[in-house]
Parts: C-alpha cells; structure tokens; sequence
C-alpha cells in the first residue's frame, strides 16, 4: 500500500491484480489541491512498478468522486500562484509550465501501460472529469454527475479528452454550456461503458476488473498502446497543449479575473452559484468595472478587518 497526502493505493484484498487508488480528500469532496496531480502520478507509478497489478480502478472516498480545483483554496483565496496571478501583466507561460504539469500528472493514468477504470459516484466534475476521463475506461452510477461547468467561466479542460471521448458535437454542446450529465446520460452517449445503480457500482466495476485482470500484462499494454496511439496521431498533444494555454487565459482574462474577485468577495458559493445558474457574466468593460468595485470593497474590507 502507499498512501499519499491526497490519495491512497493498495492491492483488493481478493483480488491482488487489480490495483484500487482511491482519491481521498472526503471532506473536501477529494477537491484537488496543489498535491493531488503528484499524488495519482506516484500512485501510478507504484502499480506500475508492482509486477502482480493488472489493472487499476480510480475511485473516490465519501459522497463522490472529484469535485473539481478546490476553489475555496484557488478561488475565494487571496494569493499569487502561478495558476492565480496578480502581477500584472500576468506571464501566460509560467501558467502553462504549472497546468501542463498537472495535465501530465492526470495523463499518467492514461499513459500508463495498465489499464485504468474510473468508478463514479456522486460527481464527477471541472478537473475532477478531467481525472475520470484520462482514465480507459468509465464505470458510472446512474445518477452520478460529469461535466465541466468552468467552461463558462474560468477554465478550459486541459486533457482535451471531451472530443476523443464523445466526438465533436456533443463535446462542442457540453463545452459552450458547462452543463453536466447523468450517468444514465453518459451511458446513451457512449461516455461511460456501463451505468448501474449506485447499490451495484462496486460490484460492476470489480467484475469488469477482474474480467481484464485475467489477461498477461503484456497483452494488456499492446492494446493500450494501439490504441492510444491512433489518439495521439489525431492530435491528442496538440490539443492539449492549446486547452492548457486557454484554460490560462480563462483565468487571467478580463471574465476570469471578475469571478476571481467575486469568489473573494462574496465566496466561492456565491461565484459558482452565478456562473451555474444561467445569468449572463460580466464580460470586457463591464467585467472590468466590476473588478475594479470588487477590489475596492475588498481593500475597504482589509483595512476594517
């Protein structure tokens, strides 16, 4: 077993080819933190390492599986990161070599020679579809959540998966609305491989692992390769590249800059609460007035604080 500050892996107990890492931040809905890239790319890398591992199922502890960027850590906090920051003018790459990072991170479940299962419950959203996506397979419960609603605002899913996995139409619909998707949704679309009551999502999940786990190793990997292959000569990397340099912009653009600041003043609930509910979001010179209202009864705030 290795457990990490964000995630923990170990061997099933019945079954010690199939690896089981489980995201495990509960209390935060296992939101991603600084940790959560490098922890997943380490826990990779011990199944990896690990001859008697088959394969790996990606799950999460308590209510779901990924909530996304924790945005009380990124969003409503007030500090200069290089995903967040406040220099100005901001420096686009120094962005990118961090989101890249992390892209990289999430990927290592997709590069990986052993196949990868993501088993969703709950949510599955923003850079938490991210992680079940780079995943080769998706087992979901019906009434799960997978979207990525900050393509209204404030992000751009820098693993490009969406169009490989469903194909531009219905990657092009979820992307122009952030609206997320059932399982039950996921499973007419052809996203998920199966759907099931979340009573039967354990017991679904392990008997599609354990079905692979029967396979050498090898064999597994050369599948995998071709597979993967064919998407990277579609353009895979490319693609990633553009999304991560976008979803930098995102934030640092006039829009993405007014919800940085709403997030600080009202909250990240108040900010999310906005951009999910359909009202229009402040854009250009209106976002920059905005900003510049939001800082003053932020500045007024610290001063009286």
């Amino acid at each position: 077993m290795l457990e990490l500050n964000t995630v923990k892996i170990t061997q099933d107990v019945q079954n010690p080819r199939i690896a089981r890492l489980l995201l495990n931040r509960p209390e935060r809905l296992n939101a991603i933190n600084d940790d959560t890239p490098r922890d997943i790319r380490q826990a990779v890398e011990w199944a990896e390492a690990n001859d008697d591992v088959h394969v790996i199922v990606v799950e999460g502890a308590g209510k779901g599986f990924c909530g996304g960027y924790d945005l009380v850590h990124y969003g409503q906090g007030q500090m200069d990161h290089p995903c967040q920051q406040e220099s100005h003018p901001w420096d686009p790459m120094v962005d990118y070599a961090y989101m890249k990072r992390n892209t990289d991170d999430f990927m290592s479940l997709w590069r990986a020679r052993k196949p990868t299962i993501a088993k969703v419950h709950g949510a599955a959203v923003a850079g938490g579809s991210d992680i079940a996506l780079c995943c080769d397979l998706l087992v979901m419960a019906e009434d799960a959540r997978i979207g990525y609603m900050p393509t209204r605002v404030w992000g751009c899913p820098t693993t490009a998966m969406w169009t490989y996995r469903l194909g531009p139409t219905r990657a092009k619909q979820l992307m122009f609305t952030g609206d997320v998707i059932t399982g039950k949704t996921a499973g007419e679309w052809g996203l998920a491989n199966a759907v099931v009551p979340e009573a039967d999502l354990d017991r679904e999940t392990m008997k599609l692992a354990e079905r692979i786990a029967g396979v050498p190793v090898s064999h597994l990997s050369m599948h995998k390769l071709v597979v993967n292959q064919i998407m990277l000569t579609m353009g895979l990397e490319q693609s990633q590249m553009f999304a991560t340099i976008f979803d930098g912009i995102t934030r640092h653009n006039p829009e993405g800059l007014w919800f940085r600041r709403y997030a600080q003043a009202e909250g990240f609930k108040a900010a999310v609460n906005w951009r999910d509910s359909g009202r229009n979001i402040p854009e250009g010179d209106e976002a920059r007035a905005r900003i510049r209202e939001l800082e003053e009864a932020l500045q007024k705030r610290d001063q009286e604080g």
